[in-house]
């Protein structure tokens, strides 16, 4: 047995085998603490336990997300739990501890955990701990989701506990003593509808509603129509009689298609999954897609996991947006999850959106999807038109200089608005988000940690941006100055300024302290940082300005341009076309490749030629990377351990930002890059788990954060 492991329960070692189950990431064998043993036993409880008669051994998944116990352990099925503790259901067992001179588990704490198996014998010898409780008889662990996850898992080289924690919500027991309603029949295959206007669109909704499983990559047009463009979709699948699952960044997102679908098939055949429905009532909808009663989910990120049953399609709508990518360990993107998970249970898969990532153009250029996309002229004739201006056009009029308008953004807010609202687009949140020396242009920093000033509104005293010290006695460390600028210019204080030059037109503001999710059609400046821009009711904007475009283009990041595409057709796209007046002025330097993109409404061009670099630079998507960051101290020690297969690089370590929580400083932190070539993913994954093991069963466990395939390598 493992030294220190010896009053764990099921404890024995097999072939690929810790506690008396496989081990979970397949990679045993990697492990020098594991070694050949031992012959499957039948199962003994403690002392005063009367076993179940049939198949008396539950193999449990405990909810603990340690790398080193990422795996299941056999416990003891009573009598009279045997009826209730079924594979799915979620269990309590005690954990730890010893077994004490009569047999009996002595200590160690009750955690939850999930029956993953019922067994008639077990790897382990000696007496079973028994379970402690079953907390409820519903199976919420199906055999696929545990599949899946399991699959989540091995690919960002995480734990399978850490994955279930995002895949299955928190129980209620309330919800679970609701019927279910019965599901309804299928609906009809829908009409085409504005699907006509792609090329192949309407063979990829017949396809659906026949049952297959056509691969996808959606460039949709501007305008409205999209929710109802999936809803259809969503609908040709249940006419085909299989599931159907929709991911969205957003709840605004997600309120839009709810509506399409409510308005094309009526209640009762979709849930939707969001958080801002409360933990019991998504809870309570979760079930109802889990018991089957209804076919179709609609969802933000976590949705992905929704045990929809009999699944035929999985639909990821802007799989760029960050949202898309989960904060917690493992770290998941919704876009690989949906691939894994459609590969899986064969399922159909459309990746949408305005744009296009680098991701989605390498599954085009593979042959794994085909396009949905629009010809030139229909582009054209349902696109704004686009202008652009740089920063150094100087404005022909005071209240254009008051407004840090461009001449051309300036006459074209002007006439905009006398059609409908206007909207503006400014990168950076707050008032005065960055400072530098009126003199000498030194940024201004926090004298308490280093970290930069900034203005949160026009009379406030200057506050740290990391620590959130105030300072109200700044001065410049280089010169002496007491004059301060702002380097970069926030849509509060944006705002203040064009309601100055346009003193009779209202302002409304759409950020993250409030998210405004439709304004009216009428005149009005509409004020929005990137990814909160409000739909305007009606035919939609007159104009939309993009200010401050080098703050987007200038990001130290691999997905700056990709990026500010996105951000900036994602917002045009809220335009009327360029026949009905609609302009979007675009301040940034014209020659710059995202720019022409934008301006050409050209996004699967501009993504194949970002795919091209990446080959050239054997950069993501083309090659597998992994960041590993922390003290550095600790990523050495990881480093040392890894074991990487033929050909792998290491980039680095070199230090990086803390990753504290709030953006406090901390202690300096490094991050290294690991890069192997295609093909190689399952086996970096595999090593990186198997050194994180290794390293804190030698060194402690420090943190060291691990993510493959991250989206933000700068």
């Amino acid at each position: 047995m493992l030294p220190g492991l010896s009053g764990l329960p099921g404890l024995s070692v097999g072939s690929a085998r810790l506690g008396g189950v496989s081990s979970a990431d397949g990679t045993g064998e990697q492990l020098a603490f594991i070694r050949e043993t031992v012959r499957r036993a039948k199962p003994r409880a403690a002392r005063g336990v009367v076993l179940a008669e049939r198949r008396p051994v539950a193999r449990v998944l405990v909810d603990k997300g340690v790398l080193s116990l990422d795996q299941y352990f056999d416990y003891a099925v009573p009598e009279a739990m045997s009826e209730d503790a079924q594979p799915g259901v979620r269990v309590r067992v005690r954990f730890g501890g010893r077994v004490g001179a009569h047999g009996r588990r002595e200590g160690g704490a009750l955690h939850d955990g999930f029956v993953v198996e019922r067994r008639d014998d077990s790897d382990y010898a000696g007496p079973l701990a028994p379970l402690a409780r079953v907390l409820s008889p519903e199976r919420v662990l199906t055999p696929k989701l545990l599949r899946l996850c399991r699959a989540v898992a091995d690919r960002y080289a995480g734990t399978l506990a850490d994955v279930l924690q995002l895949a299955v919500p928190p129980r209620h027991a309330g919800a679970e003593g609701e019927p279910s309603p019965r599901p309804l029949p299928p609906p009809p295959a829908p009409a085409p509808g504005s699907w006509e206007r792609y090329a192949h669109g309407p063979e990829f909704l017949a396809s659906l509603a026949g049952g297959h499983a056509p691969r996808a990559v959606w460039t949709a047009l501007p305008g409205p129509e999209w929710p109802a463009e999936i809803a259809r979709a969503v609908a040709a699948t249940l006419a085909g009689g299989r599931g159907a699952l929709v991911v969205l960044p957003d709840g605004r997102a997600v309120a839009r298609v709810d509506a399409a679908l409510r308005g094309l098939l009526g209640e009762g055949r979709h849930a939707v999954l969001a958080a801002d429905a409360g933990p019991q009532e998504r809870y309570r909808r979760w079930l109802s897609v889990s018991r089957g009663s209804v076919h179709a989910a609609v969802g933000t990120r976590a949705a992905v996991f929704a045990p929809v049953r009999d699944l035929g399609l999985v639909a990821v709508w802007s799989d760029g947006d960050s949202s898309h990518g989960d904060p917690n360990a493992p770290y998941p993107h919704v876009r690989e999850v949906a691939l894994l998970r459609a590969a899986e249970e064969g399922a159909a898969v459309l990746l949408g959106g305005v744009s296009m990532t680098v991701e989605a153009a390498q599954l085009l250029r593979s042959g794994w999807a085909r396009p949905l996309a629009a010809a030139r002229e229909t582009v054209r004739q349902v696109a704004p038109r686009v202008r652009t201006v740089t920063e150094h056009d100087q404005a022909r009029d005071g209240a254009a200089r008051a407004a840090r308008l461009p001449s051309v953004a300036w006459e074209t807010a002007r006439e905009a608005l006398a059609r409908g609202p206007v909207l503006v687009q400014v990168p950076r949140r707050g008032y005065a988000p960055r400072l530098a020396c009126g003199h000498c242009r030194e940024t201004a920093r926090c004298r308490a940690c280093g970290g930069p000033l900034e203005s949160p509104a026009a009379d406030s005293a200057l506050v740290c941006a990391w620590c959130g010290t105030e300072e109200r006695d700044w001065h410049c460390a280089e010169c002496g100055s007491f004059r301060l600028r702002a380097s970069v210019v926030g849509v509060r204080r944006t705002a203040e300024e064009l309601g100055k030059a346009f003193p009779s037109v209202p302002v409304r503001t759409s950020g993250r302290d409030a998210v405004l999710a439709t304004v009216p059609g009428t005149p009005a400046l509409v004020l929005a940082t990137p990814g909160a821009e409000p739909v305007a009711e009606g035919p939609g904007y007159a104009a939309a300005l993009l200010l401050d475009g080098w703050a987007l283009l200038n990001r130290p990041d691999l997905r700056a341009g990709e990026e500010a595409v996105r951000r900036w057709l994602t917002a045009a796209a809220l335009v009327r076309p360029a026949g009905e007046g609609g302009t979007v002025v675009v301040v940034a330097e014209a020659a710059a490749r995202p720019v022409q993109a934008l301006v050409r409404w050209d996004p699967a061009g501009h993504a194949g030629v970002e795919l091209d670099e990446r080959e050239e630079l054997r950069f993501p998507p083309v090659s597998r990377m992994a960041s590993v960051t922390g003290s550095p101290r600790a990523v050495a020690d990881l480093l040392g351990l890894l074991r990487l297969p033929a050909g792998a690089d290491v980039l680095g370590p070199v230090p990086v930002a803390p990753f504290g929580a709030g953006g406090a400083r901390e202690d300096a932190a490094e991050r290294a890059l690991v890069r192997v070539a295609p093909g190689q993913g399952a086996a970096l994954a595999a090593a990186l788990k198997a050194a994180q093991i290794a390293r804190l069963a030698l060194r402690g466990a420090e943190t060291v954060r691990i993510r493959v395939d991250p989206t933000d390598i700068g």
